[in-house]
């Protein structure tokens, strides 16, 4: 837990942009095969030899905030299933505006676990689309716990 909170503190204090936790919740509606963007083979990524997956999923709706990250990850449970998380803007649930899966970074920080980064963007209904920020997350794969931050643009 230091590691992932330490590597949190360590990227919103050396960036100058506005940071923001986004809500990582367990499996629900929203990771349903259906949500998963066309073409798969695009928009899926599997890391540590296959044991983490990541998925760009879209709800639809709302349509200004429909874009959800999928993580299947260790830890395993009793009968070799991996956790299933899905990574939102907020704690309402709701989605990105934008993200590019494409440019999806990775990195493995043995203090920290694999860390993740990809530009993304929030809706704002007040003034409208935002520039591109970054949306970052560790993941634990010994305990499960992701630790995530959304950095918007000043």
């Amino acid at each position: 837990m230091t590691g992932l909170r330490g590597f949190l503190a360590l990227l919103i204090a050396t960036l100058p942009l506005t940071a923001q936790a986004q809500e990582v919740t367990p499996c629900d509606w929203r990771a349903s095969a259906g949500s998963v963007v066309e073409p798969w083979g695009e928009n899926a990524r599997t890391f540590a030899n296959g044991a983490v997956r990541l998925a760009l999923l879209d709800t639809i709706e709302p349509a200004a905030a429909a874009f959800h990250i999928l993580v299947l990850s260790p830890p395993f449970d009793e009968v070799g299933g991996r956790q299933c998380r899905v990574i939102s803007a907020d704690a309402a649930g709701s989605g990105f505006e934008a993200v590019d899966f494409a440019a999806l970074e990775a990195d493995y920080e043995p203090s920290t676990g694999l860390l993740f980064m990809m530009p993304a963007r929030l809706y704002d209904p007040e003034d409208g689309p935002a520039k591109m920020g970054r949306l970052s997350f560790a993941l634990n794969q010994a305990t499960g716990e992701i630790a995530t931050v959304f950095e918007a643009p000043k």
